[in-house]
């Protein structure tokens, strides 16, 4: 099959993990990709983690620019059957709208659905897909109040392959201590983790600790240097870096958790690329329990009170029988989950329709 691909690309956003792991596994089963993406001066995301290969084109601005643009010429030229957007809602739709007929009649259309809401926003909904791709029954429930039940489909949200790794040659590698419990954040989602800073310090007592950073988001910069100026010891160590995949799997594999304390929205349906991005780590999850994780169930730890968040620390920190348990779920899950398994559940939507 030959496959269009319209949205972010080698970008650290949540869009761009799905969008790469379905396009990847899709060159994977045979299939040619042609990606058409974010000029790299107005993109979707904090920061571009690779180079391009060969089969991207960057020619679009984002939706909020005050003068979004669009070439239309590589969508005319390029020579695909299929055309999957990812995330309408960032693109520059009106600009799109004015070759979708173009695009329509050379090309079956899907719409692969990214906001957890229905959009207020006419210009979203001009185009006549013939697919509407979704992650949950949760999104399927709003959709549906918009969009032909028929042409909406449900498609997991896919996973990084299961392949964990060794701690102690990753701490080696990172220059990171071998005999302490490592709690580790990072990205745009490590600011909401200060928050817990003096729940997880009080572990200290029974374990040795060291709670990892790794982020340039700025104000997760700003909290945890405060947290870090304030306390006592050496409990905290912030390292400013944007890691690229091998890179962020070196630090989950030297680490004993990662702490995901992202409060969802109210109303607003949402998914945890992080989680999908991070479990085929090996590294357990302890995630606070919201819309981004309930449709994870036991693949990660979930905690509701300050109290439980201790626990499940402890948990991983003892490795008992729940820790277990969640690792094994974890792995299932991605497994059953994996980039390849949902590209070929998206080849089998393209031949049906």
């Amino acid at each position: 099959m030959k496959i269009g691909m319209m949205g972010t690309w080698n970008t650290d956003s949540g869009a761009s993990i799905h969008a790469e792991l379905v396009g990847r596994n899709f060159i994977k089963l045979g299939h040619k990709i042609s990606v058409f993406s974010f000029f790299k001066h107005s993109f979707h995301g904090t920061a571009f983690l690779s180079e391009d290969e060969d089969y991207v084109t960057r020619c679009f601005t984002v939706s909020s620019e005050k003068e979004p643009q669009l070439l239309a010429i590589p969508f005319l030229k390029s020579d695909y059957d299929y055309f999957v957007v990812e995330d309408l809602g960032m693109l520059p739709q009106d600009h799109l709208g004015k070759i979708f007929h173009w695009i329509k009649r050379r090309a079956k259309t899907i719409n692969v659905i990214h906001d957890g809401n229905l959009k207020e926003e006419p210009s979203f909904y001009q185009f006549d897909w013939d697919a509407v791709v979704c992650f949950d029954k949760r999104y399927y429930d709003f959709l549906k109040l918009a969009y032909p039940e028929e042409i909406i489909h449900i498609i997991p949200y896919p996973c990084l392959p299961w392949h964990p790794g060794d701690m102690k040659k990753s701490r080696k590698e990172l220059t990171l201590p071998p005999d302490k419990k490592i709690v580790f954040l990072f990205g745009p989602a490590s600011e909401s983790g200060a928050d817990k800073y003096d729940i997880i310090k009080e572990l200290e007592n029974d374990y040795p600790l060291l709670i990892l950073i790794v982020t340039k988001h700025e104000a997760s910069l700003k909290k945890w240097k405060e947290i870090k100026q304030k306390s006592e010891g050496d409990i905290i160590e912030i390292r400013e870096e944007i890691p690229p995949i091998e890179e962020l799997y070196r630090y989950l594999y030297a680490s004993d958790l990662l702490l995901y304390n992202k409060q969802g929205k109210q109303g607003i349906i949402t998914v945890a690329s992080t989680a999908f991005q991070c479990l085929g780590s090996g590294c357990p999850m302890v995630t606070l329990k919201s819309s981004f994780v309930e449709t994870l169930n036991n693949a990660v730890y979930q905690y509701e009170s300050d109290e439980e968040l201790k626990s499940c620390i402890a948990s991983v920190f003892k490795k008992d029988r729940k820790y277990e348990d969640v690792i094994k779920d974890a792995k299932e899950y991605t497994n059953d989950n994996s980039g390849m398994n949902i590209a070929k559940k998206f080849i089998k939507l393209f031949e049906k329709i």
